[in-house]
């Protein structure tokens, strides 16, 4: 076997989580190419990536749309003759490409949407983490499953950057990520500022809010009600950049969205919030140390995969019975934590 394919066209949370399957295929078969289908919006969650040989992206949702474009890449694909795919991602449309493109060796899911596009498929173990049933797919390729983070690289360039924009003003950060796609995954605007105020004033540290070009109206309405230092990166930094921000702030506070596994991937503690959604799902923050919120023992949760536009109950206890109170004992105790580590270093 000398090329495989793994094909990711997912959300950008779902394909940082992609990241252990590439090391850990590249462990089992060290001459193996990889190359990786993507998003061009989540192209750099693998750029500077030494597993990785090549980039292919695919723009589904806009330049690439449609039926036509569907068959020019399959021309692609079939020209770099892959040896195998391997598709963490359960849509149709991931499986069919491979089976279009005549790659012999399709691995995937058995709950995949073309699972009948499939030659080898595996079982996607609803109680375990989305990274752990991702490796899973090497045994289709008859690897042993090893457990490996998620991992990113940001490059020089991008810590040239986050060092121009935090301006060496302050050692002590904490990010805050209040976006996310599904609205009532949102903890409440106001409950943030609160909460940063809180954060800046007991531990002195400047709080610098992350998140896409989506999420920088949000970020910039409750950075204006923050007292203390505030930055707004959202919409201004890179995939990578954003992670390299986040690699140098003691701590992100975020509702379940991708921050939390830029974060995780670059080795920094998530407080995360949840609502409608729950940790159950396997997109919880990987790795030790992080800490959840949540409404546990509520009738109505988990209302949704996603987490809908409106609650079904109308009541929003989910994130209503969130005081702030109770995230910053959580996230108080972290920071300490996290100082007499640095204490203890010293």
């Amino acid at each position: 076997m000398k090329r495989v394919l793994v094909i990711q066209t997912a959300f950008l949370g779902d394909v940082v989580l992609t990241t252990p399957l590439v090391r850990a295929l590249k462990q089992g078969l060290p001459e193996v190419e990889i190359a990786v289908l993507t998003l061009p919006s989540t192209s750099e969650v693998f750029k500077n990536n030494p597993q990785v040989a090549e980039i292919i992206t695919y723009d589904k949702r806009a330049t690439q749309k449609g039926v036509i474009n569907l068959f020019r890449l399959v021309k692609e694909l079939k020209r770099r003759k892959f040896d195998a795919a391997l598709i963490p991602h359960r849509s149709l449309r991931s499986a069919f490409l491979a089976w279009e493109a005549d790659i012999p060796l399709r691995v995937g899911f058995t709950s995949s949407s073309g699972y009948y596009f499939l030659n080898r498929e595996v079982p996607y173990w609803p109680d375990s983490h989305e990274v752990e049933r991702v490796l899973e797919l090497l045994s289709g390729l008859g690897l042993e499953v090893v457990k490996s983070p998620p991992e990113l690289f940001p490059g020089e360039e991008d810590q040239r950057w986050v060092a121009e924009f935090l301006d060496d003003n302050m050692d002590d950060w904490v990010a805050i990520a209040p976006g996310s796609v599904w609205p009532t995954k949102r903890w409440f605007p106001e409950r943030f500022a609160q909460l940063a105020n809180m954060v800046a004033s007991d531990f002195r540290c400047g709080v610098v809010f992350v998140g896409g070009e989506e999420d920088r109206f949000l970020c910039k309405t409750i950075a204006e009600d923050v007292k203390g230092k505030s930055l707004v990166a959202a919409g201004e930094a890179s995939v990578l950049q954003s992670a390299a921000l986040l690699s140098k702030c003691r701590l992100l506070i975020s509702n379940d969205s991708a921050p939390v596994h830029l974060a995780s991937a670059v080795g920094t503690k998530v407080v995360d919030i949840y609502g409608p959604t729950v940790p159950q799902f396997g997109f919880y923050p990987y790795g030790e140390g992080h800490r959840i919120v949540e409404v546990e023992h509520l009738y109505c949760r988990p209302c949704s995969k996603h987490g809908p536009k409106r609650c079904p109950e109308g009541h929003f206890r989910c994130m209503r019975e969130i005081t702030v109170e109770r995230v910053f004992e959580v996230v108080a105790a972290l920071l300490v934590k996290t100082t007499e580590k640095e204490v203890q270093r010293q």
